[in-house]
């Protein structure tokens, strides 16, 4: 898993994390034990996944086209960076607590940030047994990135799964080909030093405490540096109604944290702009899934 040599974006991103890695694995092998009580499992894991088609149908058909997940090096950008083309040097730590918790850790074997990368040929809509149409919604996709944080939790006494990770893209490119709009050099990183995260008025940049004051110094250097995202997942009941439905898949957004910019919006092959958000906060956010 080599450093990014040669996009100096990218080393800006990532400098602040590498140099935080000995907070960030705070659940390491010794503390995994200090928090469950138990011995647990270790998988060490590397891979690269190749699906030709994914196809979900109901009367007409959302199809996924020549999927490729594994390495940053499986995307162009990412090859030239140095990176291989394996999803690798990962380690996963599976305990289960005293109380029934289930805690699942995914780290690395080198104490770096696990480096992704994902391409798609296209995604589609396709028309039933009874029509011939189809739509091609997005094509040529293709990016890659940093995963600094993954952990997941099942919590006994509620039946939520907790999932908490902090990532960033580091180059992403794709078409909306149904729009005719193309999507080049999209950057997600954190929200950064200047965004007021526990609403009391005041940033890091301002010198005040972020987080609660609960993480360390270099915890909170990668929780701003990495997008974050904080979500559960559990069964529920809908969100209104007179008679709300009950028995469905509920996902409780917390928190999303990051800044986001795209290098150029095309239309017709031609740039018209950029675009850059910053310090998008996506709160307080629930959803309801169910069928009809």
């Amino acid at each position: 898993m080599k450093g990014l040599k040669k996009i100096a974006l990218a080393t800006a991103i990532a400098a602040a994390p590498f140099a935080a890695n000995a907070d960030l694995k705070a659940l390491d092998d010794s503390a995994m034990g200090n928090v469950t009580g138990q011995a647990g499992v270790t998988i060490e894991l590397e891979t690269k996944v190749s699906i030709g088609q994914f196809k979900y149908t109901d009367e007409g058909s959302f199809a996924v086209n020549d999927l490729v997940l594994g390495g940053a090096g499986v995307t162009a950008a990412g090859a030239a960076a140095g990176y291989t083309d394996l999803l690798d040097q990962l380690k996963i730590d599976i305990d289960v607590a005293d109380d029934g918790d289930a805690i699942i850790h995914v780290g690395t074997l080198d104490g770096n940030p696990i480096d992704w990368g994902v391409t798609v040929g296209s995604m589609q809509l396709l028309a039933g047994a009874t029509g011939s149409d189809s739509t091609t919604l997005i094509s040529n996709m293709s990016g890659f990135g940093n995963l600094a944080q993954l952990d997941i939790s099942v919590d006994t006494a509620t039946d939520h799964l907790n999932i908490a990770a902090a990532f960033n893209v580091v180059d992403m490119d794709f078409d909306v080909e149904f729009l005719g709009i193309g999507v080049r050099d999209m950057v997600i990183t954190g929200a950064g030093t200047n965004f007021d995260y526990d609403g009391d008025g005041q940033t890091i940049d301002d010198g005040a405490a972020e987080f609660g004051g609960a993480l360390t110094p270099q915890q909170e250097a990668v929780m701003t540096t990495f997008a974050n995202v904080n979500l559960d997942v559990y069964k529920g009941s809908g969100l209104g109604g007179a008679t709300p439905v009950t028995d469905v898949l509920r996902i409780d957004v917390n928190n999303v944290y990051m800044d986001m910019s795209i290098g150029a919006v095309e239309i017709g092959g031609t740039s018209i702009g950029s675009i850059a958000i910053d310090n998008l906060a996506v709160t307080d956010t629930k959803l309801a899934v169910y069928g009809h």
